[in-house]
């Protein structure tokens, strides 16, 4: 019998790797690895020089590593310069990764006390103000260095002044308040809306390029705490945790039961230290998950009451149209308050996606629309840039950095 069980182990291991590997091939979508990403935000001193989100080094997109002091790449549409995120970036979910570390909690507990849905009023789209740009990223130091190049003018007009979200990808508690309060009360001094990700979810995807995040559930409700602490009382959007819905299959039931109890907790974190936060929740993308199943992987999640709606396409491809067609099925089936919308990265969306299992700088793809609260479409609340265009996947430059050859093809369209 004992020879028997331990064969059935072997057996329950390889299905769940099989799963694992199965998911990233689609996550493809979501965070690209990063460097040094200059649309996420590091923003601890001391903790190395990674650039933004999506993943975010703070330079790069997405990449787990602390921020600088001060906040990178996280610019909402405005006229300022996006920020890069913490200097360390973290990779994106289109990697497949053969290990994931486990958590060490399954159900955590914040301690921190959670507001009843009910007290929060109806949500609504964001304002009309300009979107955030944070004055420091990647594609910023650029162009400041390399005024006589010939492509400063289109690199700079098309994507440098173009606002972009700040990533924390970051596990720094202590730290994490700080950062997130440099970034939003610049915005608020500057009348401008902030787009934040935080982006450190543990088992952050699955173990793949962008692995990292807190050591366990109930430290990230902790940190989550810390990072709402520092949102201020101005409007504010924050993209909660990308991929951390969508990429949740490589976990077991258990742990993906523990993962969005807690996203249900952070979303009432959120809006209770900022009731003017509009916080959104990971829908993948057009191309992923169909729209009834990311509809019941949401709910499970809290998203019907403790958030203001999704956010689809970050750090991918797929174009506008069916992304808002696919935001508006997945809120259809998702039911909850009216006032629920999406937000959509369009970041590099403008030629559409590129052929099937090409996700590392394809070739061929462009700028999508320019960042904005006014979409003029039903329940699509935001074009964002939450994926800095220029910042490579790892294959035009090194995973999270700032690669002008890429940035000028995008600005080009070609």
């Amino acid at each position: 019998m004992s020879g028997l069980r331990a064969q059935r182990r072997i057996e329950r291991a390889e299905r769940r790797r099989a799963k694992r590997r199965n998911a990233m091939a689609f996550a493809a979508s979501a965070v690209v690895a990063v460097g040094t990403v200059t649309g996420v935000l590091s923003a601890v001193t001391g903790e190395g020089d990674h650039r933004n989100s999506a993943r975010p080094q703070t330079s790069r997109t997405p990449v787990p590593g602390p921020l600088t002091a001060r906040p990178s790449p996280s610019a909402t549409p405005s006229t300022q310069a996006s920020v890069p995120a913490s200097r360390t970036a973290t990779p994106s979910p289109s990697r497949p990764s053969p290990s994931r570390p486990a958590s060490k909690r399954a159900e955590p507990s914040s301690g921190r006390p959670a507001r009843e849905p009910s007290a929060r009023p109806p949500s609504s789209p964001p304002g009309a103000a300009a979107l955030y740009r944070h004055p420091e990223s990647q594609v910023l130091d650029w162009v400041r260095a390399n005024r006589d190049d010939p492509r400063h003018p289109l690199i700079k007009n098309r994507i440098a002044d173009q606002p972009a979200a700040v990533w924390f990808a970051a596990y720094n508690p202590g730290a994490v308040t700080a950062q997130v309060r440099s970034v939003t009360s610049a915005a608020a001094t500057a009348g401008r809306i902030p787009v934040l990700v935080p982006y450190a979810i543990p088992d952050r995807d699955c173990g793949g390029a962008s692995q990292g995040g807190a050591p366990d559930l109930a430290a990230y409700d902790d940190w989550i705490g810390d990072f709402a602490a520092g949102l201020g009382g101005g409007e504010v959007i924050v993209i909660l945790e990308p991929d951390s819905i969508a990429l949740s299959d490589c976990l077991s039931d258990g742990e993906r039961q523990a993962r969005f109890a807690s996203l249900a907790r952070a979303g009432r974190t959120l809006h209770a230290a900022n009731p003017r936060a509009k916080v959104y929740f990971d829908a993948g993308h057009s191309g992923w998950h169909p729209a009834g199943k990311q509809a019941a992987a949401l709910r499970a999640a809290g998203a019907r009451s403790d958030s203001d709606g999704i956010f689809t396409n970050v750090s991918n491809f797929h174009r506008t149209a069916d992304e808002a067609a696919y935001a508006r099925r997945v809120l259809a089936a998702l039911g909850g308050p009216a006032g629920l919308g999406a937000v959509i990265d369009t970041s590099r969306n403008g030629n559409g996606p590129p052929a099937e299992g090409q996700w590392c700088d394809p070739a061929g793809r462009a700028l999508g629309r320019a960042p904005t609260t006014r979409t003029g479409e039903a329940r699509v609340d935001a074009y964002l840039w939450i994926k800095l265009p220029g910042e490579s996947d790892g294959c035009k430059g090194a995973a999270g950095t700032f690669t002008p050859d890429y940035a000028y093809q995008l600005a080009r369209g070609d």
